[in-house]
């Protein structure tokens, strides 16, 4: 895609206000509900283009990403946000976003990445496509399949410690939270077809889980922990708990603001 078709079709940066806003608003948040700490802000580039991965364990992580990055990432997520409290799902419809349904393969959000990258963007997703566990599992194809459609290199960022905001919260309590940044990797190129072409991608997922994994702590690693037995607990998390029915989320919603 060229520039000024970019610029016309997907204007970046956009919603320049109002993101400015929320910038500052997210900025508060984090520093008066934890007890923060960034690290590897060296790694960070002056300018894109250049995809946003991290791992995903709290619907905090999208304001997190943002706290910590010092250009306005656009993001592509889930149409549906079935676990995410109330008072967190109008942020991303204010700050805007590029909505993917699970399970298919959205081209709009394909161009739109495109559009945004060609304008040396930032755009930002979560390889695991959910935050229905509080360890790693595969990524989804999607993360892999951008950077290889966009060849845009890629930034590592890891979160620990956002999972307990709510319950830490509801004690009176700040948690304690840690954003790592790590070093860009990529890009990537695929030239196989078929089967092939998806074993790689798939490939380049599990490497973009490697990277964040190395961000995060050793027992959050989940399937991508140098231990057999981390590894073995995290069996299973791998399933999208919604799969039948994304709107029953209400069990969901209590292990979220019940974790410790």
């Amino acid at each position: 895609m060229d520039v000024e078709t970019a610029q016309s079709e997907f204007p970046y940066p956009r919603r320049r206000v109002i993101r400015a806003v929320l910038k500052r608003l997210a900025t508060m948040a984090i520093e008066v509900m934890t007890n923060l700490e960034i690290s590897g802000r060296e790694n960070l580039p002056e300018k894109g283009p250049l995809l946003l991965v991290a791992n995903h364990f709290s619907p905090v992580d999208p304001v997190a990403m943002i706290r910590a990055a010092p250009w306005p990432p656009e993001f592509v997520g889930g149409f549906r946000m079935p676990n995410a409290p109330a008072v967190l799902t109008w942020i991303p419809a204010l700050w805007g976003y590029y909505p993917v349904h699970r399970g298919t393969a959205s081209r709009y959000a394909l161009r739109a990445a495109q559009g945004v990258l060609a304008q040396d963007g930032v755009m930002g997703i979560f390889p695991e496509a959910g935050n229905w566990a509080t360890v790693l599992r595969p990524a989804r194809p999607g993360a892999a399949f951008l950077a290889v459609e966009t060849g845009a290199p890629i930034l590592p960022m890891g979160f620990a410690g956002l999972e307990d905001v709510f319950a830490n919260l509801r004690r009176g309590r700040r948690a304690r939270t840690v954003i790592r940044i790590g070093k860009i990797f990529g890009p990537f190129r695929v030239t196989a077809r078929g089967r092939a072409r998806r074993r790689q991608i798939d490939e380049i997922g599990h490497e973009i889980m490697r990277r964040i994994a190395a961000l995060i702590p050793p027992e959050r690693r989940g399937h991508y922990s140098d231990d057999p037995a981390i590894r073995a607990a995290a069996q299973g998390t791998e399933v999208y708990p919604w799969a039948e029915d994304p709107e029953d989320s209400r069990r969901w919603k209590r292990r979220l603001f019940a974790r410790r």
